[in-house]
């Protein structure tokens, strides 16, 4: 039996195993398409697009799905989307062609774009300040591991099973999740129920899914393509339009914005959500270019690769549990409320990012002789880093938000977490082909092979076997850690920058909801509205205590 003073923990499971198969799916295709290509007989247009169309609709969709949370209950939208998962897994598994997979993985998406916000939105609803930490590192914390985890079973999986089985795998975590989050989770909304914003999620839905493509596409042909760079330049163009639209929107009595921009008066709100984008832009680089060294230039094959990244999981758990204890506020002697947490969030952060920023200098020394546990010790320190910088930075954006817009500005926050990773793997992977290709010297070979040599690190490989070439295949191996390293400098600059970011403007502690209201008239509500909702939160939380 749970107790009521346990169900909200229970309950905040189900939300970490709903965001972990989220996480899967983002990494588990990538292993599976030479597989897809010949079972589906699919082009590599068809190939492209099995990784985008999921892709490109979580982007599209996830600020609609955070206010309709919002207007309709997230426990309602969530089962919904839930069960929607789910469906689209199974539907993906038995596609019989490449047409019915991407349609498929396009529903995959809509769901996970509402998955994902609502996750995060409930948890400034049924949890403390002093609990949020906990729960954040909890959501957070499953949302990242499902990165890694996803190479890791997905290579066992093909080893075992036909392609179909990386889609499966989602169907128990959904039953269990669904079940779990319907009979533990209190349904929560706005008071308000705000009214869609038509203009407002068009320009956002079209503009989010066109600068990702543009991204995707400058990631795959290359910075100067005139169809990327004139699609990014599309996607700008409406955002910049979507801002103007909101501002509009929001000058207005009776108005009702898709987003509430006058979070970006909030400190906390604006460097919490900046830095937690940033961490997402480099761990995807990292989660992109290391597998193939481990895979093509120390010939491992999927599954071995897969657990080679074992110890950034390690190194994120300690990190995950260091950071949350040290943001839990210190108990009063006399048994009084709680006072400030024992380090404060600007510390933190700096900390956390350091330690990543210096595990990735170490990383940047990889040679094509480095051992397994050279890349051990940096991963796990990475995870380490990200473990104590990642659930500060958003508790930092999280304490933000009222009940009334937890929904909308959760959404927000993923949305920017999202195109930072799409971009980062877009200009990081660009950086490490870069150094690749001039690297690798060619000369000798026929036009075409040269060619399938300079593409990817795999076109190199499989051009060294053919001709049976040792020197070849050295060079490339060199050529690729070359590049790889780059990377690795790039990404811990990345995480450098944000530590000294961190230090000049993220608050010392996260203003209240109430408190940034007041101070700068969020939404334009009066302080006393504001401290009603905090008021109207807490009475949830009893109220969830006591279901």
């Amino acid at each position: 039996m749970i107790s009521s003073g346990n169900r909200r923990w229970w309950a905040l499971g189900a939300l970490a195993l709903s965001v972990l198969v989220v996480g899967l799916d983002l990494t588990v295709l990538n292993l599976a398409l030479p597989t897809l290509a010949a079972d589906l007989h699919a082009s590599t247009g068809d190939l492209q697009w099995f990784v985008d169309a999921y892709s490109l609709v979580l982007a599209a969709a996830l600020l609609p799905a955070g206010l309709l949370g919002d207007r309709f209950g997230r426990k309602k939208l969530l089962t919904g989307a839930l069960v929607v998962f789910g469906a689209a897994s199974l539907a993906c598994a038995y596609s019989r062609s490449a047409g019915e997979l991407i349609a498929a993985r396009t529903v995959l998406g809509l769901a996970a774009a509402v998955i994902l916000p609502l996750s995060l939105a409930v948890i400034p609803v049924l949890f403390t300040a002093a609990e949020r930490p906990r729960a954040i590192a909890a959501v957070g914390g499953a949302t990242f591991i499902g990165f890694p985890i996803g190479p890791i079973l997905g290579g066992w999986l093909l080893d075992h099973f036909w392609w179909g089985s990386v889609f499966l795998i989602n169907v128990p975590v959904v039953v269990i999740a669904l079940i779990a989050v319907t009979m533990l989770m209190p349904e929560s909304r706005s008071e308000r129920r705000p009214r869609l914003d038509v203009p407002g999620v068009l320009l956002s839905s079209g503009g989010l899914a066109v600068l990702t493509y543009g991204v995707i596409k400058a990631g795959e042909n290359g910075w100067s393509d005139a169809t990327a760079v004139a699609t990014m330049a599309a996607g700008a163009a409406a955002l910049a339009s979507f801002v103007f639209w909101e501002r509009r929107v929001t000058s207005r009595v009776d108005g009702h914005p898709l987003i509430d921009l006058t979070l970006f008066r909030s400190a906390s709100f604006t460097w919490g959500t900046a830095l937690s984008t940033m961490v997402s832009f480099a761990l995807f680089g990292i989660l992109f270019g290391v597998p193939q060294y481990f895979r093509d230039v120390r010939g491992l094959d999927s599954l071995s690769s897969g657990l080679r990244l074992l110890p950034l999981i390690g190194g994120l758990a300690v990190g995950l549990a260091i950071g949350q204890r040290l943001q839990i506020p210190a108990k009063a002697p006399d048994g009084g409320p709680a006072g400030k947490p024992l380090v404060n969030a600007k510390v933190l952060v700096a900390v956390g990012f350091t330690v990543m920023a210096a595990a990735l200098a170490v990383g940047a020394g990889t040679t094509i002789s480095s051992g397994t546990g050279f890349g051990a010790a940096w991963f796990a320190v990475t995870g380490l880093g990200l473990g104590i910088a990642m659930p500060t930075a958003l508790n930092a954006a999280l304490g933000a938000l009222t009940p009334e817009r937890s929904g909308s500005g959760s959404a927000l926050i993923t949305a920017l977490r999202q195109v930072g990773a799409t971009i980062g793997v877009a200009v990081l992977g660009t950086v490490l082909d870069s150094v690749y290709r001039s690297g690798l010297k060619v000369t000798g070979l026929p036009a075409a092979a040269a060619a399938a040599a300079r593409s990817s690190v795999a076109g190199g490989v499989a051009v060294a076997h053919a001709a049976r070439s040792a020197p070849l295949l050295h060079a490339v191996g060199v050529s690729y850690v070359h590049g790889m390293d780059i990377m690795l400098w790039v990404c811990g600059g990345i995480a450098l920058a944000s530590a000294l970011l961190g230090l000049a403007f993220l608050p010392r502690w996260a203003a209240a909801p109430a408190a940034v209201a007041a101070q700068t008239g969020a939404d334009g509500r009066p302080a006393g509205q504001a401290q009603a909702d905090d008021g109207a939160a807490a009475e949830f939380r009893a109220q969830a205590r006591a279901e």
